[in-house]
């Protein structure tokens, strides 16, 4: 499970600097993919599945109003890619960045911390998400409705400002 958890965090790291590095909205949109699900596998394996499948599902909904917009309002017929020479240098610049600022903190590292609640379930009796998932339906489930319904307004705003001279992605067919 450690190694799980390893490559969450290294997807995470790497989901991140293509985001930083890309100036291409469609692929950092595919990097906010990436780093929301990798975040959300972090979470799971610490012992929080119910909030990662939240959050997952906030986060493309928030991901599906931000791609929407930046693809009306990007028209690049040919877009930078990773595998471009700029784009390529400046993410090779922030996986460097990232080496050395973990190096500085690699003599103080303590790995046993790096066990997940499944390894140590004999100790509980409960999950600690089950009662977070009680509290959620009870006393947030308005706030839960509430912001649905911001993600869906906010999205359909959206695609009206992008529309502009009847062209964009809500248009008379």
């Amino acid at each position: 499970m450690v190694y799980i958890m390893c490559i969450f965090m290294l997807g995470l790291v790497l989901g991140t600097i293509v985001v930083a590095s890309n100036p291409s909205p469609y692929f950092g949109a595919l990097g906010l993919v990436v780093v929301s699900g990798m975040g959300c596998g972090v979470l799971v394996g610490h012992g929080a599945p119910f909030l990662s499948l939240v959050l997952f599902l906030i986060y493309l909904g928030g991901m599906l109003v931000v791609f929407a917009y930046s693809a009306a309002l990007a028209a690049e017929p040919f877009p930078e890619t990773l595998g471009s020479r700029a784009v390529a240098l400046n993410a090779g610049g922030y996986f460097v960045g990232v080496v050395v600022g973990a190096s500085f903190f690699w003599d103080g590292w303590f790995g046993g911390l790096w066990f997940t609640v499944d390894e140590v379930s004999e100790f509980s009796l409960l999950r600690a998400d089950v009662g977070g998932v009680a509290v959620m339906y009870s006393s947030g489930g308005f706030m839960l409705v509430l912001s649905a319904w911001v993600l869906l307004l906010t999205l359909f705003v959206v695609l009206e400002v992008c529309r502009g001279l009847s062209r964009g992605a809500l248009r008379a067919v």
